[in-house]
């Protein structure tokens, strides 16, 4: 058997997952991925409205809506473990608290879903912090 030619084959690229670690930038892209899945997933023909699982888990009856609780509440506590002062993790858990709670009134918070996103707006008030606080986490798009 030749070994040569095992030894020129290429090796397989293994994909590393994104943001594992517990440092700023790891973080920032974590919440990003996180805030695109349960805000702008996908886009509804017809009228150009992005969408994501927020809106379509608020579908199924009080699970939907803890499913997505559960996940802004995650944004929330790694906001807080990146140092964000108090006032802001309040005003990032009442958004997550105003929208789980409008969201749990059926027809009218599956409508409410497409328009109130609080994982945007918490994903602005954590890339504020991050910008000034951690500017190394910054994203370059190149």
């Amino acid at each position: 058997m030749d070994h040569t030619a095992s030894a020129a084959r290429p090796q397989r690229l293994r994909p590393e997952m994104p943001g594992i670690g517990s440092d700023p930038a790891s973080v920032r892209q974590r919440v990003e991925m996180l805030e695109r899945v349960l805000e702008r997933s996908f886009t509804i023909p017809g009228i150009r409205r992005d969408v994501g699982l927020d809106a379509i888990a608020g579908l199924v009856p009080v699970l939907g809506d803890v499913l997505t609780a559960a996940m802004g509440a995650y944004i929330v506590w790694e906001a807080r473990n990146l140092g964000v002062p108090k006032w802001k993790l309040w005003r990032m858990g009442a958004n997550v608290a105003f929208d789980t709670a409008i969201g749990a009134v059926p027809l009218v918070g599956d409508a409410f879903d497409l328009f109130f996103r609080s994982n945007s707006r918490n994903l602005r008030i954590l890339r504020k912090h991050l910008d000034k606080h951690h500017p190394e986490a910054r994203v370059i798009e190149g």
